[in-house]
């Protein structure tokens, strides 16, 4: 009888044990946007305090076929991602970048708007995304029901160390 109990409470354990591995799996997909490659560069601190993101939740829009920012000084070598790039400043002031499409639609001509609350906010499915404290995480919509995320961007110092870049890895 001892070893049937003992045996018995072994199997609800590991029962237990599995069912909280299961549960705590839930990751966000931020992958649905096909890899693409992002290279802006902020030559100077003169070209970031213009086009960059300098103060707590401040925000950028990136897209090159469209030349937005209009006076970014371009060249052959800037890319900006699948459907372009939101530069945000989170709520710490630290820079970070996600791709412009919404992960849903996963299309180009599809992108997120930064929204009177403050949120990235797909105008086709109406999902929406938290970049400036969740770092791009979905907070509603089809997006949230589905975890998926907006892709993030590497932002980092550029060349010369004293301005910034935001690239894909």
């Amino acid at each position: 009888m001892c070893k049937s109990l003992i045996t018995a409470a072994r199997t609800i354990v590991l029962a237990a044990i599995v069912a909280l591995i299961a549960a705590s799996c839930h990751t966000i997909d931020d992958d649905r946007i096909p890899v693409t490659p992002v290279n802006i560069v902020f030559n100077t601190v003169a070209d970031w305090n213009i086009y960059g993101v300098t103060g707590a939740m401040d925000y950028r829009l990136f897209i090159r076929d469209q030349r937005k920012p209009a006076n970014f000084p371009y060249t052959a070598m800037t890319y900006t991602g699948f459907g372009g790039v939101l530069l945000v400043s989170d709520v710490m002031g630290n820079p970070q970048a996600y791709d412009l499409s919404c992960p849903v639609e996963a299309r180009k001509d599809v992108r997120v708007e930064i929204d009177d609350e403050m949120l990235a906010h797909c105008p086709k499915c109406g999902s929406t995304y938290n970049v400036f404290s969740l770092q791009g995480h979905p907070v509603g919509g089809k997006a949230a029901e589905m975890g998926y995320g907006l892709r993030h961007y590497h932002v980092g110092p550029g060349r010369d160390a004293s301005a910034y870049m935001v690239v894909s890895y």
